[in-house]
């Protein structure tokens, strides 16, 4: 259990290293003063451009991966071994590190929605399960514009889909659906502006859609 409890904080630690925030004080700015105010990879398009969110996706996705494919699984910190193996590590870490990156210990606890360091640490834990994730992200941004009302949509959509698959034990489920239930919570100022029609819209994937329905 220590050992678990040391990997859980470590994992935290690592998501403290929010990508726009730590590439931003090395530009100069901190975006959560700019466009939506989040710190996340829309915002860091919008404000800062291509080059700048593909550093900051890189960041955020790359410490998901790495809390749930390495420290995870590491022997540095050896854990007991039994029927789950590293089922229960990969769980922990992989909310302990989303949770650095909504709470970054670095930042004043002002971070990101989590999307983005979700996505690394499915691929880290079961990449098979991205697959429909970023395809209900895509299609719902291309249908109705609002990303994320994607995000929250991808997310319900990896839960449901790891509780479908038949080799899912009990730590990745509970996993998925904390994760779940943190990106649509981290996303409650969107579903008010959703609600209130002042939200933004990805304008040249919702013109995809409607291109493509017109036609």
């Amino acid at each position: 259990m220590s050992a678990l409890l040391i990997k859980a904080v470590l994992a935290y630690l690592l998501g403290s290293v929010v990508g726009s925030l730590f590439l931003g004080r090395l530009r100069g700015v901190d975006i959560r003063r700019l466009g939506s105010g989040n710190a996340g990879g829309t915002n860091a398009l919008r404000t800062q451009g291509k080059r700048f969110a593909l550093g900051v996706l890189a960041i955020d996705i790359g410490k998901g991966w790495l809390a749930t494919a390495v420290l995870a699984r590491t022997a540095i910190l050896p854990l007991a071994s039994g029927a789950l193996g590293h089922q229960w590590p990969v769980a922990v870490c992989g909310i302990a590190v989303i949770l650095g990156h909504v709470y970054p210990l670095w930042y004043g606890r002002r971070g990101g929605k989590g999307v983005a360091t979700l996505i690394g640490t499915v691929l880290g834990a079961a990449p098979l399960l991205l697959v429909p994730m970023l395809a209900a992200w895509l299609l719902t941004v291309v249908l109705s514009g609002y990303v994320g009302l994607g995000s929250m949509l991808g997310a319900v959509v990896f839960a449901v889909a790891a509780a479908l698959r038949p080799q899912t034990r009990g730590p990745l489920l509970v996993f998925a659906a904390l994760a779940a239930l943190l990106v649509i919570y981290t996303h409650r100022a969107n579903i008010a502006r959703m609600r209130a029609g002042s939200e933004p819209r990805a304008r040249r994937l919702w013109l995809l859609g409607l291109r493509a329905r017109s036609s």
